[in-house]
């Protein structure tokens, strides 16, 4: 079973999923959607009846002194939606403070171009989010 992480924003969603044993997370792609969040439903719909996906892993956006954002409750809706359409996954929200700084930094340091950065940047951010759950489930097995 994998896991996929998403990283929501206003007009797009990065997305990352696990390998089947679980042990890395890869980048899947950026859904585009100005503010409709059919369009993403229906990818994730998608995407679940191609894998076997168990878990979905959501970015929850907090502040640096932890603090909550404007776009938490922008993000709790979704994770609303998400429950309602896929009742039978297990939907977990992780903090993603620092998640798109951390992608910034990878890409700069592959030197990606500014224009390519825009259209990966959530797509990466994804994977971080992705990768803290997986971290923090290992550890509570530790």
């Amino acid at each position: 079973m994998r896991k996929l992480g998403i990283d929501y924003g206003d007009s797009r969603v990065g997305l990352a999923m696990t390998d089947e044993l679980g042990i890395t997370a890869q980048g899947l792609e950026t859904v585009h959607h100005n503010g409709n969040d059919k369009i993403v439903l229906k990818r994730l719909e998608e995407i679940c009846n191609q894998y076997e996906i168990d878990t979905i892993v959501i970015g929850i956006p907090i502040n640096m002194d932890g603090t909550k954002t404007e776009r938490v409750e922008v993000t709790k809706k979704f994770i609303h939606k998400l429950k309602c359409k896929f009742n039978k996954l297990k939907i977990e929200g992780i903090d993603e403070r620092l998640t798109t700084v951390a992608a910034h930094r990878t890409m700069n340091y592959l030197n990606i171009n500014k224009y390519d950065k825009k259209n990966i940047v959530d797509t990466i951010s994804a994977v971080y989010i992705l990768e803290t759950y997986m971290n923090k489930l290992k550890n509570m097995k530790n």
